[in-house]
């Protein structure tokens, strides 16, 4: 149901904002946008251009107008426009570059979803993103952290760190506000964001990786993961894969000597869903299967 108190606009590219962590939820993305603005205030103005971007190239191309409100055409923009606002030098060309990637990315979301239009088909999620990142950075060697003994409030604020490196930034109060969106959507979703954020750290930790624990890095994408599976209420192990899956693939990005940014969460994603439709389709095929 549309928004009467919101221009369809603002509710669209808030509904973008919200869609980074899989919700339509004007107040989650509006708590998504807050968390930027405190996080990270350079960053704003790229996040919100590439949002704008990936809406305006979705109207002017006709596209479904349920699919604009509901931000699938923006969410990708905006995290383009964070990753372009954070890694390259402010120049005139920088925002015509990231209206052009937050346009693509509606376009190569667009494209997706037409042929992706059955409910066990594959979602896109933040594969534009990833892809257009990897062209923007090339091959970068990870950053490495110097080791640090983990103290109880840094271990407390790890999780929320992690959440918000989602949004390409490491502020425990932007990760909070994060939750608070989250928990303001579904605490459902928010329960499950938290539990895989939270693995995550204890993972790294187990590693002997602490500073990275403590930043969040292997955090945000097994916080994905199980926001991406919870939405199967009956079936819990489902998300507790995609983290386990997600944490094991990230490693694997710096061995290529890639960003991961969200491409662990996307294939961990991907396997789950893939696996779990090919079992049940073979128990529906199964001649010992009840009708």
């Amino acid at each position: 149901m549309p928004n009467q108190s919101c221009p369809d606009w603002a509710e669209a590219l808030l509904n973008g904002f919200s869609q980074i962590f899989l919700q339509r939820h004007p107040l989650c993305g509006l708590l998504c946008l807050l968390a930027i603005l405190i996080g990270a205030p350079t960053l704003l103005g790229g996040a919100l251009l590439g949002g704008v971007a990936g809406l305006l190239t979705a109207q002017r191309r006709g596209y479904p107008k349920a699919e604009r409100q509901a931000g699938l055409y923006s969410y990708n923009g905006v995290l383009l426009g964070l990753l372009i606002s954070q890694h390259f030098t402010w120049s005139a060309l920088l925002p015509p570059l990231i209206l052009a990637c937050g346009g693509l990315s509606a376009i190569l979301t667009r494209q997706w979803l037409k042929r992706a239009a059955n409910p066990g088909d594959l979602p896109a999620y933040t594969a534009p993103f990833v892809v257009l990142g990897w062209l923007l950075l090339g091959t970068t060697a990870p950053a490495a952290f110097a080791a640090s003994e983990p103290g109880t409030w840094a271990l407390l604020c790890a999780p929320f760190r992690g959440l918000a490196q989602v949004i390409l930034m490491d502020q425990p109060l932007a990760g909070l506000l994060i939750a608070l969106g989250l928990l303001t959507a579904s605490r459902r979703a928010a329960s499950w964001a938290l539990t895989g954020a939270s693995l995550g750290v204890l993972v790294a930790l187990l590693m002997d990786e602490p500073a990275s624990a403590l930043l969040g890095l292997h955090s945000y994408n097994p916080a994905l993961a199980a926001l991406a599976l919870s939405q199967h209420r009956r079936q819990p192990w489902l998300p507790l894969i995609g983290i386990l899956l997600a944490i094991i693939l990230t490693p694997g990005f710096t061995g290529l000597n890639l960003p991961a940014l969200t491409a662990p969460f996307i294939l961990a994603t991907w396997l789950v869903r893939a696996s779990h439709r090919v079992m049940r389709k073979a128990r529906m095929d199964s001649p010992f299967e009840s009708p």
